[in-house]
């Protein structure tokens, strides 16, 4: 089985204003014989970025096909959470193997002492709470102790589904 890395939205994006481009420059070609050497060109300068386009959606088409809902690979996103003293950050990532997380890792920069040590207890123990499980069926509630980490990471769970969607 062939498996893809997942490209960047940012890569995808920037790949497909390539191609975009490419057709609005040919858009604007007249019949000479001059334009028509340059929308030669151009046609071939737009093939690299659809060619490349073309193996994202392979590995879309593959997780569909394989019946997986996500792309394979390994994402990361930012929650947040509210303690009574402040607003709390955290970054999550991920790596999805047919809709399994076979690795997390959590960071935190905590604003408080009290999120320190709470955010840490998170850390320390939220790989043995998600890692084996289908994303489709985690949603944490309270890890080692503490519950309000766990709304951020949920909620950068629910940003990584959307991305890794098939």
């Amino acid at each position: 089985m062939i498996r893809f890395q997942e490209v960047p939205r940012p890569a995808r994006v920037g790949a497909a204003l390539v191609g975009v481009a490419g057709m609005l420059a040919l858009a604007g070609c007249s019949t000479t014989p001059a334009a028509e050497a340059e929308s030669t060109t151009d046609t071939s300068a737009s093939a690299a970025p659809s060619a490349s386009a073309s193996s994202t959606g392979s590995a879309t088409t593959d997780a569909a096909a394989s019946g997986s809902a996500y792309v394979d690979g390994s994402y990361t996103a930012e929650g947040s959470y509210s303690t009574p003293e402040s607003v709390e950050q955290i970054s999550v990532t991920v790596t999805l193997a047919d809709d399994v997380i076979t690795a997390v890792e959590v960071t935190g920069d905590p604003q408080k002492s009290e999120s320190k040590e709470y955010q840490s207890k998170f850390i320390g123990g939220i790989s043995d709470v998600v890692v084996g499980k289908s994303i489709d069926e985690i949603s944490v509630d309270r890890v080692a102790g503490s519950s309000l980490t766990s709304s951020g990471f949920n909620q950068a769970i629910e940003e990584i589904k959307s991305e890794a969607a098939a």
